[in-house]
């Protein structure tokens, strides 16, 4: 019913109960989350863009279906453009997984804001990429630390042993961003060169 009384019909109902289900916040927590679409929305996409000419100037962007939503300068590897070099290439094309995404990461040595991938083979499947991540450099809480692996120091740490590294505000924005209900997380990263 609306608020005069008089009782809807089906389809506004329905459409209004849609709308809510679309528009419903999901559950982010502090910790550990699963990465999952929310039924009915236009599907946000991650798109991480490969700089042929330097892979430390490279681009992750977000997408809300056609819409592009923001862009972030990211890196991966140390320079080199051979995905099946374990630790030193770049990461392969194609559609990864989100594992898991987190705030307070707590690895060995990524900590903090964080997007675990599934592993991959490279592109001649000669070595299966593993610890694949979308990282920065912080401690477990998102502060800055004290020694090179938690703190951000300029250009040179967008190098990375493969990961998609971005700045510590950089990854903590998109957090922000794909954490809104209008938004949501995707279930993939698109990797492209």
């Amino acid at each position: 019913m609306n608020s005069t009384g008089r009782r809807l019909p089906g389809t506004v109902i329905a459409g209004t109960l849609m709308t809510a289900l679309a528009l419903a916040p999901t559950a982010v927590a502090q910790g550990h989350s699963r990465a999952q679409p929310t039924p009915g929305a236009v599907a946000t996409t991650l798109v991480f863009d490969k700089n042929q000419d330097d892979p430390t100037d490279s681009r992750l962007s977000v997408h809300k279906g056609d819409r592009l939503l923001a862009t972030y300068r990211a890196g991966s590897g140390l320079g080199v453009k051979n995905d099946c070099v374990r630790a030193e290439g770049w990461m392969p094309n194609g559609n990864w997984k989100i594992k898991l995404k987190s705030r307070t990461y707590n690895g060995k040595l990524i900590k903090g804001y964080a997007v675990y991938l599934e592993d991959m083979k490279c592109s001649k499947g000669t070595l299966t990429r593993t610890e694949m991540f979308i990282h920065s450099e912080m401690n477990r809480d998102g502060s800055q630390g004290n020694t090179e692996r938690r703190r951000w120091d300029g250009a040179g740490d967008y190098r990375s042993n493969g990961c998609v590294k971005l700045h510590p505000t950089d990854i903590k924005e998109m957090f922000r961003l794909l954490d809104r209900p209008d938004i949501g997380w995707p279930t993939h990263l698109r990797v492209v060169s």
